[in-house]
């Protein structure tokens, strides 16, 4: 359970506290469900500078090298609402492309069916919630990295539904999904929280479930930037799991918890891919949205 409070940049969420403390780890190397003590605080957001001209060019060279595919057309579930695109017809429409099936024709003369083309409304926009780890752990570099990166990402996701959630014990929603989406104001909004505190790797995950419910599951996934060193809330797998899809992004410059990340792309149906540089970042990214 979370609570809501309006604040400057974005709505911050406080996680409901338990009275224990975090359990000893079972084995080596994994994060194990726990709560601990730690307080929920507001971040003063608007307090900050905006990010210097070293992270805009980060961010804009991961920009330089992304390439996201636009999703797949699936007319047989897509028709109605959207943008007319052409398409082979299959009995279910009477608007015929002319320009392009001529072109058909002058190279096969006995057309079968498909190559006859025809207008339909198609919808081929994802909603995508991107979950940025702004803990203690992430302090550094590394934020930097993180908020370059969501940077560059919003730029390509423009025309998508796209939701960011920085995270740490607490959360802040910094963008809605459904909003206007304005790049380089989320960088410099994300670089305004302070990287400090403990991680809970669930509560934004619940988040982005909530924030998803009412997408289709098809068009529906989470990105989750970290380094999955969990150590605050409830066991993050089950959560992951109830999500549509969950792709891990997992930052290996420092402490890290690799088991936790591949356990939740396991759970979440998705990937995960280990990035330590920025240079990383792009083709990893890349990779993830080709499937």
């Amino acid at each position: 359970m979370f609570d809501a409070v309006s604040g400057a940049g974005g709505v911050v969420l406080r996680a409901e506290r338990g009275g224990g403390r975090a359990p000893d780890r079972t084995r080596p190397g994994t994060s194990v469900p726990g709560e601990t003590e730690d307080e929920g605080r507001l971040v003063p957001l608007e307090e900050s500078a905006q990010a210097d001209a070293e992270v805009r060019a980060r961010a804009r060279a991961i920009a330089a090298r992304l390439a996201v595919p636009r999703p797949r057309v699936e007319r047989a579930v897509r028709r109605g609402a959207g943008r007319l695109a052409s398409l082979p017809y299959r009995g279910g429409s009477d608007d015929l492309d002319l320009d392009r099936t001529l072109r058909v024709l002058a190279e096969k003369p006995v057309p079968d069916e498909e190559d006859i083309v025809v207008r339909e409304r198609v919808r081929a926009r994802r909603a995508v919630v991107l979950a940025v780890d702004v803990s203690g752990s992430m302090r550094g570099e590394r934020v930097r990295t993180a908020a370059a990166t969501v940077g560059a990402l919003a730029a390509e996701l423009e025309q998508d539904a796209l939701g960011v959630v920085a995270f740490w014990s607490d959360a802040a929603v910094l963008l809605e999904p459904g909003r206007p989406v304005r790049p380089l104001d989320l960088l410099d909004t994300m670089l305004r929280i302070p990287a400090r505190g403990l991680t809970n790797v669930g509560f934004p995950l619940e988040i982005a479930r909530r924030q998803l419910e009412r997408v289709p599951v098809r068009d529906a996934r989470v990105v989750l930037l970290s380094d999955c060193v969990h150590n605050a809330g409830p066991d993050p797998r089950p959560l992951a799991a109830r999500l549509p899809r969950l792709d891990v992004l997992l930052d290996t410059s420092g402490e890290k918890d690799v088991e936790l990340g591949r356990e939740l792309a396991r759970a979440g149906h998705g990937t995960l891919s280990l990035v330590r540089t920025a240079a990383d970042v792009a083709p990893a990214l890349s990779e993830v949205f080709r499937e």
